[in-house]
């Protein structure tokens, strides 16, 4: 191979590579969340703690971000999803009050509702309100024929 076929060949492996880190930690919060029925995992920061923090200079509902992937589908061939929803602020701002645009949310399977429930019309409440700190991440898996488009509509911020 030639410099430019190789650097291109590693780039692409590279990304093979990192996308694969990421559906492992995906299953694996789905593995861990089907044991307990709560899943996190937390953000890893510097070792002195230094030059790591939000970005920006005020929490936000941007700070929450929400993924969403397919899994398995349940035994009667019912379509399944994983969410996962991270406070991305990795130190200095706990958000608490998440609400999160959900629609008409139902699930064919059950979904704890500590973690995830909809209190009315396409307004779902995280965590039973309690605060995500920095880092941290809560994920459930839910049955339906189609993703629900997810948002995070409000949340509460404290330093």
């Amino acid at each position: 191979m030639k410099g430019g076929a190789f650097r291109s060949f590693f780039l692409c492996f590279s990304l093979f590579l990192a996308f694969k880190l990421v559906r492992l930690s995906v299953v694996q919060a789905a593995a861990r969340e089907k044991n307990s029925g709560i899943s996190w995992m937390s953000l890893q920061s510097s070792k002195t703690g230094r030059g790591m923090n939000r970005v920006g200079s005020e929490c936000s509902k941007d700070e929450v971000v929400v993924f969403q992937g397919q899994t398995a589908p349940l035994p009667d061939g019912i379509p399944s999803f994983i969410v996962q929803i991270l406070n991305s602020c990795s130190s200095g701002c706990s958000i608490s009050n998440i609400h999160m645009k959900c629609g008409w949310f139902s699930s064919a399977r059950l979904v704890n509702p500590r973690i995830f429930r909809r209190v009315k019309y396409d307004d779902c409440l995280i965590n039973d309100g309690k605060a995500l700190a920095p880092g941290q991440t809560l994920s459930f898996q839910y049955a339906n024929t189609f993703p629900y488009p997810l948002s995070v509509s409000s949340v509460t911020c404290s330093s």
